[in-house]
């Protein structure tokens, strides 16, 4: 939900570039998740069997989506990057995930057509 535009910098003639601005909304607002961004999983019903293994990981344990990205982000220089709510969302949103599937699952469509492994 970022980055929804670009601009340009003329300053060196007709040699113009994109320029896109980061509005800090990339990880989104912690105590909402945009359900719409999982359209292509409720609508399709599909996600590949090595995505789906890595969100069943994230969610299972023993290292989650946030401390994973913690880890990550704290050898940034100008770490910390998110603040402990966003952090918190991330879990969140992989078990949103997870029951997407679920649902898919659980509204009758076979496994195998539900989780893809090509």
């Amino acid at each position: 939900m970022d980055r929804h535009h670009y601009e340009t910098i003329k300053d060196f003639g007709n040699n113009t570039f994109h320029l896109h601005l980061d509005n800090g909304r990339g990880f989104g607002k912690s105590i909402h998740d945009e359900m719409s961004i999982l359209a292509p999983i409720y609508q399709c019903c599909q996600i590949r069997y090595s995505t789906f293994l890595k969100l069943a990981k994230l969610y299972v344990g023993p290292e989650k989506l946030s401390s994973e990205t913690r880890s990550s982000l704290s050898i940034d220089s100008i770490s910390p990057i998110l603040t402990e709510p966003h952090l918190y969302a991330l879990d969140r949103r992989v078990i949103k995930v997870l029951k997407e599937i679920y649902t898919c699952i659980e509204d009758g469509k076979p496994i195998d057509e539900v989780i893809i492994d090509r």
